[in-house]
C-alpha cells in the first residue's frame, strides 16, 4: 500500500515535470520566432505548474523585457538574481546568470534609475571582473547618475533662492 501512495505520487511529480518542460520548449520555440507575446503565455504556462521553476522565471523575464514591459521583466530578474543564482551557475554557468543581472540594470537605465543600475552592474562585475561592456554601463550609470544628482541639487538652489 505504502509502495502504491509513493508511486503514485512520484508519476505525479514526473507528469508536473514534464507538462513545465513542454511550455519551456513551446516558450523557447515562439521566442526564438520572435513571437514574445505567445512565448510569454507559454512561460507563464509552466511557472503555474511549478512556481519555482527558475528557466521558466528567466525565460519569462525575457520575453517580457523584448516587449518593452521593463517593470515586469525587472521582478523576473529580481527573482532570479536572489533565489535561482547558484541553480544558473550550476545549469547555465557564470554567461547566463550575469546576462540576467545586465539586464536587469539595462531596465533600471532604461527607468533613469541609475543609482539601482550602478549597484547591479557592479553585482554583475563581480561574477566577471573582465567584462569591458558592463564596465562601460558602470561608467555610463555612475556619469548619468551624477549629472541626474547635480541637476536635482541645482534645482533645490534654485527653489531656495525663490
Amino acid at each position: 500500500m505504502i509502495w502504491v501512495s509513493v508511486l503514485a505520487l512520484s508519476a505525479g511529480a514526473v507528469s508536473a515535470q514534464k507538462a513545465e518542460r513542454k511550455n519551456v520548449r513551446e516558450g523557447n520555440k515562439l521566442y526564438e520566432s520572435e513571437k514574445y507575446t505567445e512565448s510569454e503565455i507559454a512561460y507563464r504556462k509552466s511557472l503555474e505548474v511549478n512556481p519555482r521553476s527558475t528557466e521558466g522565471t528567466y525565460n519569462l523575464g525575457n520575453s517580457l523585457y523584448k516587449q518593452g514591459k521593463f517593470p515586469e521583466a525587472a521582478e523576473q530578474y529580481q527573482l532570479i538574481a536572489g533565489q535561482g543564482r547558484r541553480w544558473w551557475l550550476r545549469r547555465k554557468g557564470r554567461h547566463a546568470c550575469r546576462r540576467c543581472i545586465i539586464t536587469w540594470g539595462n531596465i533600471f537605465m532604461q527607468n533613469k534609475d541609475y543609482g539601482k543600475a550602478v549597484e547591479v552592474y557592479k553585482q554583475s562585475l563581480r561574477l566577471n571582473p573582465k567584462d569591458d561592456e558592463t564596465r562601460y554601463n558602470l561608467a555610463l550609470a555612475q556619469k548619468l547618475l551624477s549629472d541626474q544628482q547635480n541637476q536635482d541639487q541645482s534645482q533645490d538652489q534654485q527653489n531656495d533662492d525663490k
